[in-house]
């Protein structure tokens, strides 16, 4: 799949998305920057989103439905969304809009010169729903310890936290709605599992 040729995002199907820091830096580096991005992407999202606190931001949202976010996880250099196209309005829009105001954020904190994402983000399509659980697992795995990390959605599946980013409905639906089944399912992800989505990967 190529990923840069944006004419191929389609609407009522799943992607994989990722970008990292350019020359593989930080693109958080504190709980701040992690809820600052998290923020921006509820915002486009979710027009009507309320916010636990005032926002200042002046980022456009989108049509309302034209985004599920399956699964995310926010890493120190890179990022991985599992999201779900619904519309004509393209995931090229979605990420432009979120990485160009972080991005802006992040520079003004920091000081920082010059671009922030190595290139414009990659996009896989996914387009099995085997595949597509595993990849969750995988997404959820991606930090040490995923069942403590914070900045994944991988908390509100097992029922450890109330957010409302990600659309748990399908994932869960494959699980019997059980938390705890997924739970496993996630713990237990292993090298035969990742082999068997190598093509949904990203080289880190």
């Amino acid at each position: 799949m190529n990923s840069r040729d944006y004419k191929i995002l389609r609407p009522n199907c799943y992607y994989h998305i990722y970008n990292r820091g350019n020359n593989k830096a930080e693109i958080f580096k504190d709980s701040q920057d992690y809820l600052n991005f998290l923020k921006r992407l509820k915002l486009v999202i979710f027009p009507k989103a309320k916010l636990k606190f005032e926002s200042r931001l002046r980022i456009s949202p989108l049509p309302s439905n034209s985004f599920s976010l399956l699964s995310y996880c926010l890493m120190p250099n890179h990022f991985h969304l599992l999201i779900r196209q619904n519309s004509e309005v393209g995931l090229d829009r979605l990420i432009a809009k979120v990485c160009t105001s972080y991005a802006k954020y992040f520079n003004l904190k920091y000081g920082h010169i010059g671009n922030l994402f190595q290139d414009r983000f990659k996009a896989k399509l996914v387009d099995n729903d085997s595949y597509l659980i595993y990849l969750s697992a995988y997404i959820h795995n991606n930090a040490e310890n995923p069942l403590e990390y914070d900045y994944s959605s991988l908390k509100d599946y097992l029922g450890k936290r109330s957010g409302n980013l990600c659309d748990k409905t399908f994932l869960l639906n494959l699980f019997d709605n059980n938390p705890e089944k997924y739970k496993k399912f996630v713990l237990g992800f292993d090298q035969e599992y990742e082999d068997k989505i190598k093509n949904y990967l990203f080289e880190e």
